[in-house]
């Protein structure tokens, strides 16, 4: 990788950190200013700019002819999210989870991962596909608007009075918002565009697929504003934002990012969106059972351990060195995925059934 190239994907995921920064700000703001309650901007305004370096990267590399990445980049980020950040933010303080997450969110994610598998049966996602998706992605946000309207005044007096500082700031003026909003979307379309190049590029020159750079190095790279938050929400001790933002994020993944690939792949070329054969028949269930696992992981006494986060690093440790055996053919890789799949993940969800039976400690 010669220094244009390294220039090119530093300066692309610098872009798409600080787009995302000022988009969530701005449309934060900006969605405030319409009346819109803060649960429902944390988990449409604020899920959707830190997913949106995926949907940038997508759209990018669908539009460039690398389809492959894209596709490998919603899927290694939602790995990347459950596995990695939450495990790493419930290290830092173990992490309490809403009621809410548990009943609605957890299983409107899980539910969105296996109609993906349905959908990848036939080895691509189509523009009928892509409209499902993003169709199911506008009526959950709905619900979410409506859930939070029809909320008591009382539930929301506590969240209204903490966002009504009393020094008004540069961005609470409307301009600045809306200015916020359009410089947020021009970087992500630059940082996208410089990512997909610089990444192809490595790939390339390494002879690694388009697919497994982007369940690596793009998904971990335009995961860097869901790491950034969860972190810095855990050291804050705010850990209902740092469990809120992950699920948020991997919803957003899965319904917006690749419902945009699908539609923009069958407009932008003509042709569905493909699904890698590699993808389908193992990251996508890794990924599946990375998100069913946070079920038992957060109804156990309603908060994420620190062991438990552990266990979930360990989880994204082997899934790396899985990839990395993969792409040097290693032998024994398939052992190692087979024991991966139907092994330990499996082990692992029984032992946090087991767990369920002890009484839920108050969070």
């Amino acid at each position: 990788m010669n220094l244009t190239t390294a220039l090119l994907f530093v300066l692309g995921l610098v872009a798409l950190v600080v787009g995302a920064d000022a988009l969530v700000r701005g449309a934060s703001k900006l969605a405030l200013r319409l009346g819109l309650s803060p649960l429902v901007v944390g988990l449409t305004v604020v899920a959707f700019g830190t997913s949106a370096p995926e949907m940038a990267v997508t759209a990018g590399g669908v539009l460039s002819g690398q389809g492959d990445l894209a596709v490998g980049n919603a899927v290694g980020s939602n790995i990347f999210n459950v596995l990695f950040i939450l495990g790493l933010s419930a290290l830092i303080t173990p992490l309490a989870v809403n009621q809410q997450i548990i009943r609605q969110e957890v299983p409107v994610m899980v539910g969105g991962a296996l109609l993906l598998v349905v959908l990848g049966l036939d080895g691509a996602f189509g523009l009928g596909d892509g409209l499902l998706l993003l169709g199911l992605l506008v009526a959950y946000t709905a619900l979410l608007v409506w859930q939070a309207r029809s909320a008591p005044a009382a539930e929301r007096a506590p969240y209204d009075a903490a966002l009504a500082p009393p020094v008004r700031r540069w961005d609470d003026a409307l301009p600045a918002q809306i200015g916020l909003i359009a410089v947020g979307l021009l970087l992500l379309v630059l940082g996208a565009n410089w990512l997909v190049d610089a990444a192809t590029t490595v790939a390339r020159a390494l002879g690694l697929s388009e697919a497994v750079i982007g369940l690596t190095i793009v998904a971990v790279g335009t995961s860097l504003p869901e790491v950034a938050a969860s972190v810095t929400a855990s050291l804050k001790g705010e850990r209902d934002i740092a469990v809120g933002n992950v699920v948020g994020s991997c919803v957003f993944n899965i319904f917006g990012v690749v419902g945009l690939g699908a539609v923009v792949a069958e407009l932008g070329t003509g042709a569905p969106l493909p699904l890698p054969p590699g993808v389908a028949h193992f990251d996508l269930w890794v990924m599946v059972g990375a998100l069913v696992a946070c079920l038992p992981v957060f109804i156990t006494g309603r908060e994420i351990a620190r062991w438990e986060g552990a266990l979930l690093l360990g989880y994204y440790l082997a899934y790396t060195v899985y990839l990395v055996m993969a792409v040097q053919h290693k032998p024994g890789v398939q052992a190692f995925a087979d024991a991966m799949l139907g092994f330990v993940v499996p082990l692992t969800i029984v032992t946090l059934g087991v767990a369920l039976v002890r009484p839920a400690r108050v969070t």
